[in-house]
């Protein structure tokens, strides 16, 4: 394991990836050799009636505390947005056991997790699913609920909404209008840390990439073997918003509600890699990017992280317009939201992003990206191809 990553260790920091929880933190721990990660609760046979969710806390939570939100079950690892049959299908991924603050239930009871989905273009959200969940029963399953909210309620946490679905973690319900399955998988993500640590180590210093002691043919994908939350959502294609043909911007939010009875963003996901790229020293979780609407993006982010982009780029002089390319870059990246064309084929790769499938190495695409060079990260698709399938829920439960 590389000094730097070692470091990292060492002072405490926790690198992120994607809009997404701390995994890196836990796994480079667990690569050193230290003390194991929790192991999920055990589940059983689940009784037939389903519980109704509650809508208030009987006692004080002490919700307003910054500690309250610093669990695993409200950070976010991954987001995907792919065809599925004769549908949309939106993937959210939280509560990973790759970092130290995986916990249980698998999703907090007095949280939301919502699908945030504009069109064309638009600077607000149109369309909102919003999903909770209850406390669990005595075998650790949990009651849950999908609400969809429309127009301006989309972006009102006070609105209600409309109930489109109810039921529980580990199996699917809904109808061919819409779907919901939510649970415990093994996780597809797919990349090797000490590669990450090299593109991190550059962006964050303003430096050229150092690939000396890099092996594309001995990269080892350090997810493999780890579990995380998983949230599926399809919505068919006869939804009058999410026709095919129609442009949309989808981001994931994390909330918590408030002792006050209101809610407050913890956390959020657009495209991969954002957080171990250019935040990693967030170890408090308390960026503004974390808890800003994405209409806030372009102008309290665009410019800085274009500013880091083109000093890497002009160190490893991998363009003759440094400024230019790394502008293009961050305009790209600047709303933080993950575009997708309804009922087209998703990629998130080098030529197009469109979307996002299980399958795609997001990672590999977005180190070279921001580095303005292909990085080859010696993985590819079927470094996870055992952990993802063609139907739904589309995610192999653990």
């Amino acid at each position: 394991m590389p000094v730097a990553v070692a470091a990292l260790l060492e002072s405490g920091d926790r690198c992120r990836r994607i809009g997404c929880a701390r995994r890196l933190r836990h796994d480079l721990t667990h690569a050193l050799g230290s003390a194991a990660v929790p192991s999920p609760v055990t589940r059983r046979s689940r009784p037939s009636t389903v519980w109704h969710l509650r809508k208030e806390s009987a006692v004080s939570h002490h919700l307003d505390t910054p500690l309250a939100a610093q669990t695993g079950q409200l950070f976010l690892d991954d987001l995907c947005v792919f065809p599925g049959e004769d549908s949309t299908v939106l993937v959210m991924d939280v509560n990973s056991t790759i970092n130290g603050l995986h916990s249980e239930p698998s999703f907090h009871p007095e949280g939301r997790y919502e699908f945030k989905i504009h069109f064309d273009g638009a600077e607000f959200e149109e369309l909102t699913y919003r999903i909770s969940f209850a406390e669990p029963d005595a075998d650790g399953w949990q009651a849950l609920q999908v609400h969809e909210l429309t127009g301006g309620d989309a972006r009102d946490d006070s609105a209600d909404g409309e109930l489109l679905l109810e039921g529980r973690t580990g199996e699917s319900s809904g109808d061919s209008g819409a779907r919901i399955w939510a649970g415990r998988i093994k996780d597809w993500f797919y990349t090797d840390l000490s590669l990450l640590s090299k593109i991190n180590a550059a962006v964050n210093d303003g430096n050229a990439v150092d690939m000396s002691g890099w092996r594309p043919q001995s990269a080892i994908n350090n997810f493999a073997g780890t579990t995380v939350d998983s949230i599926v959502l399809e919505i068919s294609h006869r939804h009058p918003r999410l026709r095919p043909g129609h442009r949309i911007g989808v981001w994931a939010a994390t909330k918590l509600a408030t002792d006050a009875g209101g809610w407050r963003q913890v956390n959020r996901a657009g495209h991969p890699m954002m957080w171990p790229i250019f935040w990693p020293a967030d170890v408090h979780f308390d960026q503004p990017f974390d808890t800003q609407h994405v209409s806030q993006d372009v102008e309290s982010d665009r410019a800085h992280i274009a500013e880091h982009i083109a000093a890497t780029i002009a160190a490893g002089k991998s363009s003759a317009d440094p400024t230019g390319y790394a502008q293009t870059v961050a305009h790209e990246l600047f709303p933080d939201v993950l575009s997708y064309t309804v009922g087209t084929p998703a990629t998130y790769g080098f030529a197009v992003r469109n979307g996002r499938t299980l399958a795609d190495n997001a990672p590999e695409v977005m180190l070279s990206l921001v580095t303005g060079t292909a990085i080859p990260s010696g993985l590819d698709p079927t470094s996870n191809e055992q952990f993802r399938t063609a139907e739904f829920p589309y995610v192999v439960p653990a």
